[in-house]
């Protein structure tokens, strides 16, 4: 066989290994959002795929790293449905809109599964290791873009310019975290909305007028005003 056909057998080769290696995460981070990261098996995965327990092995070589490749899978798969459409929204509150309601849809269609990003800080939080890093080091690379995204806002004048970005970050996740509760967990109807008018509260709290306009989805709020300087 010649050099140049042997490169091809070999590309052919690596691409249905990347194929596979895909179709297992895929599984993977199906299996995941159920049971967990702590339900994740080599042996639970083989029966999921139909695959052998080695062949499944080959790919990741322990139940730590396939763990890891899971939560790196889930923030990539996250960062494409919410970050990067949100920032190609205006700077200031339209972007900081964005980022909180593709959130929010997150989260909706996540009540049936699971957000790995709280599941498995509840597994994780007392419990230090490579998978426990990983999952710190993805949540902390979101909050860094919302706090950047409140950055600008303040930046823009949309945002009071005392406003604690940190502060804010704070009470914007908690509603995240009080909305999966209340809709997963209590399944109280009405969780999206009320989660939505919280964040109209938190914005009007913070914004340099004396009220910051709705969008069509949150509840009404007064109309826009400048604050007397």
């Amino acid at each position: 066989m010649s050099s140049e056909a042997s490169a091809v057998v070999a590309t052919k080769i690596l691409h249905k290994g990347q194929q596979t290696r895909a179709a297992i995460l895929d599984a993977a981070l199906g299996l995941a959002s159920h049971v967990g990261l702590e339900g994740l098996s080599i042996g639970a995965l083989a029966e999921v795929t139909q695959m052998s327990k080695s062949g499944v092995f080959a790919h990741f070589g322990s139940r730590e790293e396939l763990q890891i490749s899971v939560i790196r899978e889930y923030h990539a798969r996250f960062e494409e449905e919410v970050f990067f459409p949100a920032i190609r929204e205006s700077r200031g509150l339209p972007r900081l809109r964005a980022l909180f309601e593709r959130w929010v849809r997150r989260v909706s269609v996540e009540l049936d599964s699971g957000c790995i990003y709280i599941s498995g800080a509840v597994e994780f939080d007392d419990r230090p290791g490579p998978v426990r890093d990983a999952l710190v080091s993805t949540v902390r690379t979101w909050h860094a873009a919302l706090e950047r995204a409140i950055g600008i806002a303040i930046e823009a004048g949309d945002l009071a310019p005392d406003t604690d970005a940190l502060q804010m970050l704070f009470e914007i996740n908690g509603l995240i975290l009080a909305l999966h509760h209340d809709a997963r967990f209590l399944r109280n109807a009405g969780a999206l909305g009320r989660a939505r008018a919280g964040f109209e509260r938190t914005l009007a709290h913070y914004s340099a007028y004396s009220a910051v306009p709705a969008t069509p989805s949150a509840p009404s709020t007064p109309s826009l005003r400048r604050v007397s300087r």
